[in-house]
Parts: structure tokens; C-alpha cells; sequence
């Protein structure tokens, strides 16, 4: 198991070296971050000495080696840099000393606060909707998929795979405009929910509140297409299953038909529901961009389209670094736990 984890680590760390190169080359170009930092008024000495801050002076390849030091988890930094720079870490050495850190994200264009601070900052809001949304959508499809496969050719079966297609077939973004207006401004008296709204409120006399309704609509509106790619797989894997000569033995012994399908045939139908899961999870994690713009849900998506309304380019290439990190990191338990669920797929 041990092997198989290192193995899949190293995979990870090749694939967030390209998200790295692909990050870097492609926010090149897209305006003179010197000039966005300072505004429009900065007068050319002043221009230049933040050039020289931000390494602009430097050649590209310098400049991407840089940038590759900085978000590295062990890295290479002078005295003087680790001072001005704020980066905390284990240090070893006297003049260039070696680092062990979380990643260096730089700081931002606009708010000169590290980027890291503002993800971190953002980041339970965004956890907490795809979790929401991926409970939502699991607990919801895996019932659906198992009623559509016990009652099947029937009417119930017929709307389930119906609903199942119209959920897929619907982006995230238009469903998330329409749910927002229905239920958040046309039906806000009977629902009690509103089209914005984020985790928390604050008030001037009470403070800091858990406002648990705003969570609603984006928490469906993004649980919408993996709520129909879950039933749809099991509604497949269950009649598969059902078919098994153990289920019918099973009968014959005179269980409970209940007992049957969820204690015997769910459980082996849900391979590729799990799959599905943890791989929609990680998607949820991207497709969450625009559900929370939509719904001013303080999450890394609105803090990302923000950024990138402002051009706030180390704070967009921040958010992506995260996501990716968050891909791999999910991909990975996924298959760890894929082989828990069957011995038969152990590949460790």
C-alpha cells in the first residue's frame, strides 16, 4: 500500500508541475503587473523599482524558475528574502538557506495581502458548498437510482431516468440563474431564501451569524449533474446486481426485500457510485466558479472571478494551483478507498 501511495504522489506532483508551467507561461502577457500594481498614475522610477521587486527585469526563464522556487515546498531563499518576503518554515543553512514551507503564493496585485491568506480565508466557504452539494446529490441519487431499478418499466423508472437526462443535459450556470430568480426572488416570500447570501452575516450589535439558508439554493444548484450521473450509474449497477444468482438465493432463504437490496445488492453496486463520488467532488471544487458569482456565495470561485475582473493575476494562479492540488489529492482517496469498498479492485 505504501508503494502504491508513493506512487500515486509522484503522479500528483508531475501533474501539478504542468498545472505550474501551464499556469505561469499563460497569465504572461495579460497587461504589466508592475503597472497594475501601482495604477495608472505611478511615474517610471517608481515603475521600475517595483519591476526590480517582482523580478520583471529578469528573463522569463529566470523569471519562471523563480516562481517554481516559490511555490515549491522546499526551496532555496537568501536571509534578506525570507525576511522581506514573510515566509515561515523550517530553515536550514546561514546565508542561502534551504526551506521547508507551505507554497509561496506571492501576494496580491491589489490588496498586496498574501494570496495565500485570502484562499484560506475563502476556502471553508467553498468546502462547505461542495459538501453540501455532493450530500445532497449522493443521498438523493443513490435513492432514486435504487427506486428506478426495483420499479423497472414503470412510471417511476420513466422519471427518474427523465430527470436524470434534463439534470445532465442542463449547465450549472443557466440552472443556478433560473433556481436563483425562482426561488430567490419570484417565490422568496413562500421559500424564505434570497438570490444572494453568503455563510456568514455580520451584524454592527450581534456579530458574526450562520446563516445556514443561504446554503440552500447553490448547495442544489450545484448538486444538480452529479445527482444525475449518481442515479443514472445506480440504476445501472443495481439492475447488473439484481440479476446475480446470490440476490436470488438470497430470496429463496426468505430475507426481507429490503434487506436484500441494501444490505446485499446496494452494497455491491456501489463501485462506480463511489467512483463518481469522489470524482465529482473534485469537480464540484472547479464547477463551484460561477455558482457562487452567481449567488455572492464568499467562496475561491467569486474570490477568483473577482480577481480576474481586477486582473489580480496571483490570486487567479493561486485559486488554480489550490484546485488542482485538491484534484489530485481526492483522485488519490478515491482509489484508496475504491479498494476498502472491494478487495477485488485492491491494486495495493
Amino acid at each position: 500500500m505504501l508503494s502504491f501511495i508513493t506512487r500515486k504522489l509522484l503522479y500528483g506532483f508531475l501533474v501539478l508541475f504542468g498545472v505550474v508551467i501551464l499556469v505561469f507561461f499563460l497569465f504572461q502577457g495579460f497587461g504589466d503587473p508592475a503597472r497594475l500594481v501601482i495604477g495608472q498614475t505611478g511615474d517610471s522610477a517608481t515603475i521600475q523599482n517595483i519591476r526590480k521587486e517582482l523580478a520583471l527585469d529578469q528573463p522569463k526563464w529566470k523569471q519562471f524558475v523563480l516562481y517554481l522556487n516559490d511555490v515549491s515546498p522546499i526551496s532555496f531563499y537568501s536571509a534578506d528574502d525570507i525576511q522581506a518576503l514573510g515566509i515561515e518554515g523550517l530553515q536550514i543553512g546561514s546565508d542561502s538557506k534551504l526551506v521547508i514551507k507551505f507554497p509561496y503564493l506571492r501576494r496580491s496585485y491589489q490588496s498586496r495581502r498574501a494570496v495565500s491568506d485570502i484562499l484560506l480565508e475563502a476556502l471553508p466557504g467553498t468546502l462547505t458548498l461542495a459538501l453540501s452539494a455532493m450530500l445532497f446529490a449522493t443521498v438523493i441519487g443513490v435513492l432514486l437510482g435504487v427506486l428506478a431499478a426495483v420499479k423497472q418499466n414503470t412510471w417511476m423508472d420513466s422519471s427518474a431516468v427523465f430527470a436524470s437526462v434534463l439534470g445532465i443535459s442542463a449547465p450549472s450556470f443557466f440552472m443556478g440563474i433560473v433556481i436563483a430568480y425562482l426561488f430567490g426572488f419570484v417565490l422568496s416570500a413562500y421559500t424564505g431564501l434570497h438570490m444572494t447570501g453568503s455563510l456568514f452575516a455580520y451584524d454592527a450589535f450581534e456579530g458574526r451569524q450562520l446563516q445556514l439558508q443561504n446554503l440552500i439554493l447553490p448547495a442544489i444548484t450545484l448538486g444538480i449533474r452529479p445527482l444525475a450521473i449518481i442515479t443514472q450509474l445506480t440504476r445501472s449497477a443495481m439492475l447488473d446486481v439484481l440479476g446475480q444468482d446470490y440476490i436470488r438465493t438470497a430470496y429463496a432463504k426468505g430475507l426481507r426485500k429490503s434487506a436484500v437490496i441494501f444490505k446485499h445488492a446496494l452494497r455491491n453496486a456501489l463501485n462506480p457510485v463511489v467512483t463518481a463520488i469522489t470524482g465529482w467532488f473534485a469537480e464540484l471544487l472547479a464547477g463551484a466558479f460561477f455558482v457562487e458569482y452567481i449567488f455572492g456565495w464568499k467562496g475561491i470561485g467569486k474570490i477568483t472571478v473577482d480577481a480576474l475582473e481586477r486582473l489580480d493575476f496571483p490570486v487567479v494562479m493561486g485559486s488554480v494551483l489550490l484546485t488542482a492540488s485538491f484534484f489530485v489529492l481526492v483522485n488519490l482517496l478515491a482509489d484508496v478507498f475504491y479498494g476498502i469498498i472491494d478487495p477485488r479492485a485492491r491494486i495495493f
